[in-house]
């Protein structure tokens, strides 16, 4: 492992035991005994808010923006947006000690960053080297670290103490902004990704309204039970995107 590689896994370890020592006593969903929404009142106010947010703004534009841009351009905005988060998936796999499925991730991302044309085709999934997802919040937690008590954001939504100290990293290491220096055209690339983020969710949206007797409770539950889980990640994931281009008929979901 390279010098660069171990000073950014000291640092990261550093970060995770000082989330560790302020959330050690709330382990996971399933505790015994333990609140794991003491904030609830705060919380809802926020989610009513994003909620509100969402509805006057996000949705509409998000519809808009699936009506009007074509099915195969915004399957290559979404594969582009994908390949970015698969180069920080690369590095949370190293992280969490889990070498081969590392290398894969990056090979992945090489495919796709020279064959694919930067991220806009798939190329990789074609060939068998499927997406493994990973974020600093789940690397804290494959590291020891507790999920912590639950938190929603203003705009970031649903969240805990041990991914909101990873979410400075996951923002910024999965945006391709990051790399754009130009004022207008990285305001233009963040908005894109979020309505594209926005768009991939508007079935899935539609189903939780329909089912959902009590939304937060419903989310709130959902989150806490995904992102306590490291074992097989596939079998927590309780809404997934349709692919684009879905008909309305089919949305996707999990158990």
């Amino acid at each position: 492992m390279s010098t660069w590689s171990r000073g950014l896994r000291q640092l990261l370890l550093v970060l995770g035991i000082v989330l560790l020592s302020g959330c050690a006593s709330l382990r996971g969903p399933g505790a015994q005994g333990q609140k794991l929404d003491p904030w609830e009142s705060w919380n809802r106010k926020v989610f009513n808010f994003n909620e509100a947010l969402d509805a006057s703004v996000l949705k509409p534009v998000a519809t808009l923006y699936s009506d009007v841009v074509p099915a195969p351009i915004r399957q290559a905005a979404d594969n582009f947006f994908s390949n970015v988060a698969d180069a920080w998936s690369a590095v949370n796999l190293l992280l969490q000690g889990r070498f081969k499925a590392s290398v894969e991730q990056g090979m992945r991302f090489a495919v796709n960053s020279t064959l694919g044309f930067a991220g806009l085709l798939d190329i990789s999934t074609e060939v068998g080297l499927e997406r493994k997802s990973e974020d600093l919040g789940k690397t804290f937690g494959v590291w020891g670290t507790g999920t912590g008590a639950y938190i929603v954001w203003p705009l970031f939504g649903p969240s805990s103490l041990r991914d909101t100290l990873a979410l400075p990293f996951d923002r910024i290491a999965t945006s391709p902004t990051l790399v754009v220096k130009d004022g207008y055209s990285k305001t233009a690339l963040g908005a894109l990704q979020l309505i594209n983020a926005r768009a991939n969710f508007l079935r899935a949206g539609e189903m939780l309204d329909g089912i959902a007797l009590d939304k937060y409770t419903f989310i709130r539950d959902a989150y806490l039970q995904r992102r306590g889980s490291f074992g097989n990640d596939d079998e927590y994931e309780v809404l997934t995107p349709e692919p684009v281009g879905a008909p309305a008929s089919s949305p996707q979901a999990g158990p």
